[in-house]
C-alpha cells in the first residue's frame, strides 16, 4: 500500500458519524477483556506439597493441608500489583479438585484441609468480590485420576465439573482450556469433545471468555515465556486452528486480515516452574525481567497472564510477592507522567497527519498509541518522527498497534512530533496517545 500520511482520530471526541468497521471487531465482552490487559494465573495443588510439576494422579488426598490458606492474602496481594483479576487451577491434569466436586473422589473433599469441609474456588469467589478482581477458572481436560478418562463417559463427567464450576461461583470472565492429553490410569488417551464444552461454558457463562489453542474467544501466544510476536494481529484465520495446534509461530502472530477476532493471550511464571517449589525461591523474576515482558506483551497489543505459584502453607511467598510489587513500583515510574497531558499540547488535523506540538521541548524516549478496536485492527506499519532544527527525523518503527502499542527510542528532545502510517487498511482510528520519558 502507498505511504500515506492519516488524519487520526482520537475517539473521546465526537465523530461526525459513526465509523465504519473495518474487518472482523472484538465482541463487547473481548472489548472489557482487552481493557484487563494483566492478571494473575494461580498454579495450586497436591504439587505444593510434593514438589511435583504434573503430578501422576495417585497422590494420597491426605497430603493436601495448607494450613495458612488465605484467598484473601492472593487478592489482596493481586489488587496491590495492580492486576484485574485471578485464574485458578481448578483442577490440574493430576485431577485433584480445588472443590468439592461430585464427580469424582480426588478432591478437598478427601483432603485434611479443613477436614474435607472446604472449597478453595467459594473461598476465592468471595475475595475477589472482595478486592473488585473479575475471576476465571483453569480445569484441565487431561484427568490422570479419574477412572473414566479415556473413555466416552468421561467426556460427560468433564462437562459435569464444567457445569459445577460455571454455576456455583458467579461470574467469570475467563475459562481456560488445554489441549494436554496423555494416558489416562485405564492406559487410554481421551478424544475430547470440545465443542460439546465450550457449548457447556457459554450455556452457563455466556459473557466468558474461552482461551485455548482453538479459542474460540482467546488464543496462546505460542510460547511461555510471555512474549507476544512484534507484528501481532488481534485477528487470525480460526477455521484452521484445533485444540493442541503445533504452529506456535503462527499462534504468535496471527493473520494480518483474519478471519475471526481470537487475540493473544501471553502467559508465563513468575518463576521457572508453574507450581511451587522451595529451591526456586531464589529464581522469581526480577522487575526488570517483568518490565521486559510487559513491554512484549501488553505493549504488543496482548493480555499479560502472570503466573505465581501459591505455596504449600496456601500462601503468595514473600519472594514473588516483593518482586510484584517492585513490578508495580517501575510501572509507576515509567508512566506515571504523561507529557501529552490536557493544557500541554496542541493537536493540529488541518493537515493530512496528526502533529502534536508542546507546549515547550521536552524531552521524552517513550511513545504509546491504542487503536479503538471497536472499529477493526487496521494499522500494519507505523514510524514517530520528531522535528529537529527544522527537520523531521525518524525516531522508531513498527508495525501493528491493536489495543496497544509500546515503542522506545533514544532520548530526545522536542517540541513537535507527529506519527506517520506506512500502512493501513483502512483510515486509523486512534483512541489514545502517551509520551513519557523513562527511566534509561
Amino acid at each position: 500500500m502507498k505511504k500515506i500520511l492519516i488524519l487520526l482520530f482520537i475517539t473521546s471526541f465526537s465523530f461526525a458519524q459513526t465509523p465504519k468497521p473495518y474487518g472482523v471487531t472484538p465482541t463487547a465482552d473481548q472489548v472489557k477483556w482487552h481493557n484487563m490487559e494483566y492478571y494473575a494465573f494461580i498454579h495450586f495443588g497436591p504439587n505444593a506439597f510434593t514438589d511435583k510439576e504434573w503430578g501422576d494422579g495417585t497422590e494420597k488426598e491426605e497430603i493436601f493441608n495448607p494450613t495458612q490458606l488465605d484467598c484473601r492474602q492472593w487478592a489482596r496481594i493481586c489488587k496491590a500489583a495492580g492486576m484485574k483479576g485471578i485464574i485458578l487451577t481448578a483442577k490440574h491434569h493430576d485431577g485433584f479438585a480445588l472443590y468439592p466436586s461430585k464427580y469424582s473422589t480426588h478432591t478437598v473433599r478427601e483432603s485434611k484441609w479443613k477436614n474435607g469441609k472446604g472449597d478453595i474456588l467459594k473461598e476465592l469467589s468471595a475475595a475477589c468480590k472482595e478486592y473488585g478482581l473479575k475471576m476465571g477458572l483453569y480445569i484441565s481436560p487431561w484427568d490422570r485420576n479419574h477412572p473414566t478418562y479415556g473413555t466416552p463417559e468421561y467426556n460427560q463427567v468433564y462437562v459435569n465439573m464444567l457445569k459445577e464450576i460455571t454455576t456455583q461461583y458467579g461470574d467469570l470472565f475467563e475459562v481456560w482450556f488445554d489441549g494436554a492429553n496423555g494416558e489416562g490410569p485405564n492406559g487410554k488417551r481421551q478424544v475430547y469433545d470440545f465443542p460439546l464444552f465450550n457449548k457447556t461454558v457459554k450455556t452457563y457463562q455466556p459473557h466468558a471468555l474461552i482461551f485455548s489453542d482453538a479459542g474460540p474467544d482467546i488464543r496462546w501466544v505460542g510460547n511461555e515465556n510471555g512474549f507476544a510476536g512484534e507484528t501481532c494481529w488481534a485477528t487470525i484465520n480460526g477455521d484452521k486452528l484445533f485444540p493442541a495446534y503445533d504452529k506456535p509461530a503462527h499462534l504468535n502472530v496471527g493473520d494480518e486480515k483474519g478471519t475471526h477476532w481470537i487475540p493473544a493471550e501471553c502467559d508465563v511464571s513468575i518463576r521457572p516452574g508453574w507450581f511451587y517449589h522451595k529451591n526456586e525461591d531464589n529464581k522469581v523474576k526480577t522487575d526488570k525481567d517483568l518490565m521486559n515482558i510487559w513491554n512484549k506483551s501488553v505493549g504488543r497489543g496482548s493480555n499479560l497472564l502472570l503466573n505465581i505459584p501459591v505455596d504449600n502453607r496456601g500462601l503468595i511467598h514473600e519472594n514473588d510477592e516483593k518482586a510484584l510489587m517492585d513490578f508495580k513500583k517501575m510501572r509507576d515510574t515509567y508512566f506515571k507522567n504523561n507529557l501529552l497531558t490536557a493544557g500541554n499540547f496542541k493537536k493540529d488535523f488541518s493537515k493530512d497527519t496528526y502533529d502534536i506540538t508542546l507546549m515547550k521541548p521536552q524531552t521524552f524516549n517513550c511513545f504509546v498509541v491504542q487503536e479503538d478496536i471497536r472499529y477493526g485492527q487496521r494499522v500494519k506499519k507505523f514510524y514517530i518522527q520528531a522535528k529537529m532544527n527544522g527537520e523531521w527525523k525518524n525516531l522508531t518503527f513498527a508495525t501493528t498497534i491493536g489495543h496497544k502499542r509500546i515503542v522506545y527510542f533514544p532520548t530526545t528532545t522536542a517540541k513537535e512530533l507527529r506519527i506517520v502510517f506506512d500502512e493501513a487498511f483502512a483510515k486509523p482510528i486512534i483512541s489514545n496517545v502517551a509520551l513519557y520519558n523513562t527511566p534509561e
